[in-house]
């Protein structure tokens, strides 16, 4: 009783006594940066205002530094994820190159190839997801700004980056980089998983001089074209960030146009980031010359828009010079820093960088997601539906595994796959004999051969075979026997470039050291230096050539051919053949007979050709040629021969030429599809899939007819399906199924602001099948896809496939109002299973803008034209402004013009030199209406007004502005 009268007498007491302690310090509040319930602009602007203008400087770089003091980490733009994660640059190592172990998908041209945005943005879920895995393993490696989608469009399959892309078509490639840009954002209103960038703005498609080559683009193209691809992702919000390509368009790097900060940012509803590509800020000053320093470079590029500089590696010191110089000369203010800042930031905040933890739902992401099972899954899937049945006479395929039990499976890419310069390490490969083994199991057997010759080179002045040793070293000349160390698997990849792999120890030969050594598992690197031509020569003998990429580099030097030394040491020493050593070429195992060998006896037989991605065309290099490497070309034809049921499986990334010679009875075309090609190959080989995918992409019949890869102007080069006046090999949008079906019923309306269209299809075959129903319409003799719908039909079944084309979509740039107009007119739509077989066409009448004639009384921007020859386009001013740039015998011409007897021509020009420009009417050598002499100018952007009397014209013509020099015209009137 007494202890409990003291515990009630004591508690009171100890209370009074806590209440008058003194009270600890209370913990500081965050600042305000930090807290999540404040509006995200005044988040960005507290942190602004807490940076030193050191540190605000310094996240302009490519790799934003740490700021310790307000517990800021490094951040860092740029971890490649084209199709997976890729790569990312170490900020601890110097900027290395470290490639990512994940998921590894089908190339982009593969994902594409699917028809399906909604499969393609699972995929782009799981890249996210494994970006955040990554960056959880290591934050200052793997960045969560993704370099990826590309959108440049494939209007050229010579392009070396060909299988970066989607589609030749802007609405095709806009929908496949808004679903993959989606799936790496996730779903979260609030958080981004990560934040993707869209590569690289503008009119890119050349690697040949790619950051001095002008992509020279009329109007027109540009707006209904190339611009397209980033219009319909950005304003869709499926991305966070854009990259400005290498090359000049009209003029004008890329790195300081308008539109960086202009048109690209008007078309988000969100805040976006501007980054550069790598080098390309130096690119302004060094090579293309724009700017005479880097400061001026530098400032003009912030100003244009660019907010974060990948320059000079991992060294940030350069740009932050440049920029303090740039600021101490007025050519940049603080605000200016500052706005770029607010981009970068407002990225990092979005990520949840600066949110307490617990918040972001993306940061309790591990790396236990990387490569997990629901990611291989997905990436078999994928690879499936990627797989495009080009031929199949006669039922060729499926092939039924109760009756085809010994197949052989022969060709180089037949067991191994190849991984690309924007791929990262797989994980597992499966093969497509690996694939074709699993499928048969043990009731059936594969026979396999690569199909490649195995030689041995014999110098012939000594006798002495090239030898390679058992374990990575130098190439001697050394042996008088040709075994096993002598022995080399000749790869042929076409346009005359080998890969020689050494049977010592089955790794490729490499050039180091001035020699060849013996030392990696499949060409790669940026100089791929595995590439080497075997010269014949007249008298039978045989030179090595070294060919790989850096030949060309000034600082590489003129020797690229292989000598033996006395030492017997190969080098590649000598300038010429007639300086190199010649070699006697012994095929001990022939290629072509252990494929027939494989063959003969086979119930089918499987060849697998196609491409290396790093060696026919990749960035920094262009294709010569689309042909099909010409020994893969001869194996076939053999194979066929010996084995008439012979099925072809091309695996590479861009349209081949030359199989309407190949007489094989089934083509089956796969991107290289990642880790799960030869699952994939095998299911729709077996027809356990039906063939889905569908080409994006004309192939054309042969690169005789292609224009100049540097041509851009697709309407008069009559390039894509929109333009492509000939018969393709095979048409975009093409692709088989193993059953058939049948469009009947198509019926348009015109309803509420919508052309409506509706068609019923039917699968009339035996089985399940797969079919792309794309909807065209045709305007002004321009075909455009509008719609697609990709279904799957039972047998017999019957699905009524609805589409609605919003009549605002139907616009297209017109030059006389230098806007983007709904013309009022007949539109012709056509329902088909690809833009050359269609439906007839179905007429509508869209009310619209009316054409008016052409009034050149008011100031008319030269690069307004309907019809030009021998022009290009230029800049008018390093900030602004296109003109036409004409040279003697060039002409541009503007149609209906309604003239009222103007009296006088004016035009704002610039000249290097004298010359005239003449108004005619109706053609190039039609009346003379007036001639203004043109004065040099002394300078590309000085412009100074010259005048001609006009004689008297009056009614509808088309005038044509005639140049006898060179001469830009930037605007001109008749008044």
């Amino acid at each position: 009783m007494r202890h409990s009268l003291f515990r009630r007498a004591l508690v009171p007491a100890v209370a009074a006594t806590l209440l008058l302690a003194p009270s600890p310090a209370l913990a500081a509040a965050p600042p305000p940066f930090r807290d999540p319930s404040l509006p995200l602009a005044t988040r960005v602007d507290d942190l602004l205002s807490r940076l030193t203008a050191d540190e605000k400087i310094s996240l302009l770089h490519q790799y934003e530094p740490a700021i310790p003091r307000l517990g800021i980490g490094v951040f860092k733009t740029g971890t490649e994820a084209l199709h997976g994660v890729a790569w990312s640059t170490d900020y601890d190592d110097k900027g290395a190159v470290v490639k990512a172990d994940g998921t590894v998908f089908p190339q982009a041209i593969g994902l594409a190839s699917t028809w399906d945005p909604a499969l393609v943005k699972q995929v782009g879920a799981a890249v996210g997801q494994e970006a955040r895995g990554f960056n959880a393993r290591n934050p200052t490696l793997w960045g969560l700004n993704l370099w990826a989608p590309v959108v440049n469009l494939l209007r050229d399959p010579r392009w070396g980056r060909n299988e970066e892309g989607y589609s030749e078509d802007p609405h095709l490639t806009g929908e496949f980089a808004t679903a993959y840009g989606r799936g790496i954002q996730g779903d979260d209103p609030r958080y981004l998983q990560a934040a993707p960038t869209l590569k690289h703005f503008l009119a890119y498609n050349n690697e040949v001089n790619r950051d001095t080559s002008n992509s020279s683009v009329p109007p027109k193209i540009l707006h209904d074209y190339d611009e397209q691809a980033f219009k319909i992702p950005l304003q869709a919000g499926a991305a966070n960030a854009v990259m400005p390509s290498y090359n000049l368009v009209n003029g004008r790097p890329n790195h300081v146009s308008p539109d960086l900060d202009g048109k690209l940012r008007k078309w988000a509803p969100q805040d976006i980031a501007v980054v550069s590509d790598a080098g390309a800020p130096s690119n302004l000053v060094n090579s293309e010359k724009y700017y005479a320093t880097k400061a001026e470079g530098d400032a003009a590029a912030i100003k244009a828009g660019l907010d974060s500089f990948t320059d000079n590696d991992t060294d940030g010191s350069i740009t932050a010079a440049a920029v303090k110089e740039a600021l101490s000369k007025s050519l940049l203010t603080m605000a200016d820093v500052e706005t770029a800042d607010r981009h970068l930031l407002s990225l990092r905040f979005r990520l949840g960088e600066f949110d307490p933890p617990g918040r972001n739902p993306y940061a309790k992401i591990t790396p236990a997601v990387i490569g997990s099972p629901e990611h291989q899954a997905l990436a078999r899937k994928t690879a499936d539906e990627q797989l495009v049945l080009l031929r199949n006479n006669g039922n060729a395929l499926p092939l039924n595994a109760a009756r085809n039990k010994k197949i052989a499976v022969v060709g180089p890419l037949s067991n191994t796959l190849y991984e690309d310069w924007y791929s990262g390490a797989m994980q597992y490969k499966v093969t497509p004999v690996q694939g074709i083994k699993e499928r048969l199991g043990s009731a059936g057997t594969v026979a396999s051969s690569e199909g490649v010759d195995r030689i041995a080179l014999k110098d012939l002045a000594t006798g002495k075979y090239l030898t390679a040793p058992a374990t990575t070293g130098k190439v001697t000349a050394g042996g008088t026997v040709a075994g096993t160390a002598e022995s080399f698997d000749v790869y042929d990849w076409g346009a005359g470039k080998n890969t020689l792999r050494a049977a010592a120890n089955g790794k490729f030969l490499s050039y180091s050291g001035g020699g060849l050594v013996n030392d990696v598992d499949q060409p790669a690197g940026w100089f791929v230096q595995q590439q080497l031509k075997l010269d014949a020569q007249p008298d039978g003998s045989y030179v090595l050539e070294y060919a790989g990429n850096e030949v060309n580099e000034p600082w590489f030097g003129p020797d690229k051919f292989a000598v033996v030394g006395a030492d017997g040491v190969l080098t590649i020493s000598a300038p010429d053949a007639a300086h190199a050593t010649k070699f006697g070429r012994d095929v001990l195992t022939s290629g072509v007979g252990s494929a027939v060998a494989a063959a003969e006896d086979a119930d089918t037989a499987v060849v697998v050709v196609g491409s290396m991605p790093f060696i026919n065309g990749r960035e920094a290099n262009d294709r010569t040629s689309t042909e099909l490497a010409p020994a893969q070309r001869s194996l076939i034809e053999a194979v066929q021969k010996a084995n008439p049921h012979t099925v072809v499986v091309v695996e590479n990334s861009y349209p081949t030429t030359g199989w309407d010679t190949v007489g094989v009875p089934g083509i089956l075309w796969t991107s290289h599809a990642g880790q799960e090609t030869g699952h994939a190959v095998a299911d729709v080989l077996f027809g356990d899939k039906d063939p889905g995918g569908r080409l994006t992409q004309t192939w054309y019949a042969s690169d005789a007819g292609l224009p100049s890869i540097l041509d851009y102007d697709i309407a008069k080069t009559g390039m894509t399906y929109q333009y492509y006046r000939g018969k393709p090999l095979f048409p975009f949008g093409y692709g088989l199924s193993y059953t058939s079906f049948r469009y009947d019923n198509v019926r348009i309306s015109l309803a509420n602001g919508k052309v409506q269209v509706s068609v019923d299809v039917t699968n009339t075959g035996a089985r399940s099948g797969s079919d792309v129903v794309q909807l065209y319409s045709k305007n002004s003799g321009v075909q455009r896809l509008r719609d697609f719908s990709k279904l799957t039909l039972a047998p017999k079944e019957t699905r009524t496939v609805r589409f609605e084309v919003p009549v605002a979509d139907l616009a297209s740039w017109d030059v006389s109002r230098d806007r983007s107009v709904v013309a009022a007119g007949v539109y012709e739509f056509s329902v088909g299973r690809n833009a050359f077989e269609l439906s007839a066409p179905q007429p509508v009448y869209v009310p619209g803008e009316r054409a008016l004639p052409r009034d050149l009384s008011r100031p008319t921007q030269a690069q307004n034209f309907d019809d030009y020859s021998g022009t290009t386009l230029t800049d008018t001013s390093k900030v602004s402004g296109t003109s036409v740039a004409g040279v003697a015998g060039s002409w541009v011409a503007y149609r209906n013009v309604a003239l009222n007897g103007p009296s006088r021509f004016s035009a704002s020009v610039s000249a290097p030199a004298s010359s005239h420009v003449t108004v005619r009417l109706d053609s190039p050598t039609g009346r003379v209406l007036g001639t203004a002499s043109v004065a040099s100018t002394g300078d590309h952007y000085a412009y100074a007004t010259v005048t001609a009397a006009l004689a008297k014209a009056s009614g509808r013509h088309d005038v044509y502005l005639t140049f006898d020099g060179p001469v830009n015209v930037s605007t001109f009137s008749l008044r």
